[in-house]
């Protein structure tokens, strides 16, 4: 209606959410999986997660405990960027969670733990008019038609939607055990025809602008297994357009009448691509066509948008994880299926790591406390025990917290070796964090802790970054090349595996070669090789050697990160003036400076000669000095 105001959404969706467990042992039942992934999930959070990632403005209206698992879920779809205002709190039950397994090509167990959960609970004075008015279409899932208090929710919301004159999109969500036909354990059936659902369904079918369904689907909603007697029996009660997903075959679109011969309906192929894990596609292929309905394309272009997103979601692990950014998206359907198996396509991955990855990192002034042998060696010198090394790395952390400014953010360097304790703060304290995997000094590089380098990782919290130094010229000989790139394939692989971003920390040795491009063909020869690092930690250049590095990131990874500037011990002037040159390549993002910082205080500290408060004075001073000294680079470079 003309008198409505422009809608602050694209799409509402309205329902099930939840924390989905996935099985991490691909090929085995559920029973003997021994470690689950989570991800959120959830028809209706799946799609809201799926269109926001294809530039979508999106919300979801539903309900999460006040729990761990619901902090989850909100803090989830917060970072996809999700509205949230319509996720109510429930203070008396649990958030919902599932249970997801890949068995082999055709068993997907999934096993829905909802017993009086809280999106369950979601009831008419859930539905705010004024919400719903605000997105330009609104969707309703099945599930959420289950049960007296749901279905009056969803109805409610579908009629406030209609009357504002904003489109009601309903994506059927078949389950037949959440509709009390099947056990619980039963979670993985998709079809049980039932005339009690199927009546119940078409009471909904009328009020809908879009109905989307797979076979099974249709099926309920027409009361009959026949495809397209059930189609004809939909269009009997509703003007719907209807969307027929038909698996690997892609899509078809009724927006009339229902021809004699299904393929007649409007269509995109979909792709040739393996299937891996069938749960989650619908609502990635819903997402999808969202995004181009929403926004106004030709149907064909829908369909094509639509298949291509189903296609990401069976070839990957997890549901909403799965989904492509726009810019994946546009990459993959500009260049086309490569390798079938996508999740194992390099480039494609890069992509999709890299465009759906948290947080905009900026403006990182780091204090780097992650030296190990450099404070054994100054604690033997004065006969310090070394178990007192933990305990300046307190007061280090101390002296990091007490120089925060307004405007930048603070980070650190800190290793578990000596710096447990400090690292259970910073993670709580919201820093930008890396912690080191190398052995100190060695050459060829090597990693310390276990064996696997994948195992290690795979302990640490999601936002802590994995860096890694290695000495490294581009003119070593080629069995020294080979044997440190070998290094960092492993480390690259690790972090990937383990859905951590990695630092490559590049120092070159007293024998390399010299000169401003250095540094820049040694990071060219670990791009050569396919290594894309998140981050880089680099010495100081000069203005000439600050443009390769920059034209290096440029050719090769247009989403790094960026470069963080490193001290190597330099005096607090040299640091300042290497700080002012850094400040002119764009791709800089900030500094990670450690001994300039600590060392003088260290020394005395461990000798005995200063207290803690004069320790933390000093290092403060100091760190204080440089975030200045950035910030007058940020500021001028911004004018």
């Amino acid at each position: 209606m003309s008198s409505q105001p422009t809608p602050q959404y694209d799409i509402i969706t309205i329902g099930r959410t939840c924390a989905d467990l996935y099985a991490d042992q691909i090929g085995c039942r559920m029973e003997d999986a021994r470690s689950f992934s989570k991800y959120v999930g959830g028809c209706p959070t799946n799609i809201a997660v799926g269109g926001a990632r294809l530039g979508l403005k999106t919300a979801l209206l539903s309900r999460v405990g006040n729990d761990q698992i619901g902090r989850f879920v909100r803090e989830t779809l917060e970072a996809e960027g999700v509205e949230t205002s319509g996720l109510a709190v429930d203070p008396e039950r649990l958030t919902a969670m599932a249970f997801l397994g890949i068995e082999d090509d055709r068993n997907f167990p999934l096993l829905f733990v909802r017993t009086d959960c809280a999106d369950a609970a979601l009831s008419e004075d859930d539905i705010d008019p004024a919400f719903i008015r605000s997105a330009a279409a609104v969707v309703v899932t099945g599930t959420h038609f289950s049960k007296p208090h749901l279905e009056a929710a969803s109805f409610k919301a579908m009629r406030i939607a209609r009357e504002a004159g904003r489109k009601v999109v309903f994506d059927i969500d078949y389950r037949p055990n959440l509709w009390g036909l099947l056990g619980a354990g039963e979670g993985d059936v998709r079809f049980v025809a039932d005339d009690a659902v199927t009546a119940r369904v078409q009471r909904i079918l009328p009020g809908c602008d879009v109905v989307v369904g797979t076979d099974e689907e249709v099926h309920i909603a027409g009361g009959s297994t026949d495809t397209r007697e059930a189609l004809v029996n939909i269009r009997k009660v509703s003007d719907a357009m209807i969307v027929l997903k038909t698996g690997p075959k892609g899509c078809l679109v009724f927006p009339g009448q229902i021809p004699d011969d299904l393929e007649d309906g409007i269509s995109s192929q979909g792709f040739p691509v393996e299937v891996f894990n069938v749960l989650g596609a619908g609502d990635g292929f819903m997402a999808g066509f969202l995004r181009g309905y929403v926004r106004g394309l030709p149907l064909e272009e829908c369909c094509r948008i639509a298949n291509a997103c189903g296609a990401f979601a069976v070839s990957r692990h997890g549901c909403a994880p799965a989904y492509p950014s726009w810019d994946e998206l546009q990459f993959f359907l500009e260049r086309g299926v490569v390798n079938p198996r996508l999740r194992e396509d390099a480039d494609l991955e890069h992509v999709h790591w890299a465009t759906t990855r948290r947080g905009t990192w900026d403006n990182i002034c780091a204090f780097a406390i992650d030296h190990r042998s450099q404070l054994e060696d100054m604690a033997a010198q004065c006969g310090a025990d070394p178990a007192r090394i933990a305990a300046f790395k307190d007061l280090a952390l101390e002296a990091m917290l007490a120089s925060r400014r307004p405007g930048m953010m603070l980070g650190t360097l800190l290793d578990s070796t000596h710096g447990r304790q400090a690292l259970f703060r910073a993670e709580k304290e919201g820093m930008w964090i890396g912690r080191p995997v190398e052995l100190p000094g060695s050459r060829p590089l090597r990693f310390e802790g276990a064996a696997s380098l994948g195992a290690e990782v795979a302990a640490w919290p999601d936002d802590h970054v994995i860096k890694c130094l290695v000495f490294y010229n581009p003119d070593d000989p080629e069995d020294m090349r080979r044997t440190q790139l070998d290094q960092l394939h492993r480390l690259a692989s690790a972090a990937r595996l383990s859905r951590h971003e990695y630092l490559i920390e590049v120092i070159g040795t007293a024998e390399g070669k010299r000169g401003e491009l250095a540094t820049a063909e040694a990071m060219q020869q670990i791009y050569d090789e396919g290594i894309r690092p998140d981050w880089w930690k680099l010495g100081d250049q000069t203005d000439a050697g600050w443009a390769a590095v920059s034209a290096v990131i440029d050719a090769n990874d247009r989403w790094c990160r960026g470069v963080l500037l490193l001290g190597l011990d330099a005096p607090a002037d040299a640091l300042a003036e290497s700080i002012a040159r850094a400040g002119t390549c764009a791709h800089v993002r900030g500094f990670a400076v450690g001994r300039t910082i600590f060392g003088e205080a260290a020394r005395a500290w461990l000798a005995g000669e200063i207290d803690d408060a004069e320790a933390r004075t000093r290092m403060q001073a100091r760190f204080g000095q440089l975030i200045d000294c950035w910030q007058d680079t940020r500021q001028a470079r911004a004018a």
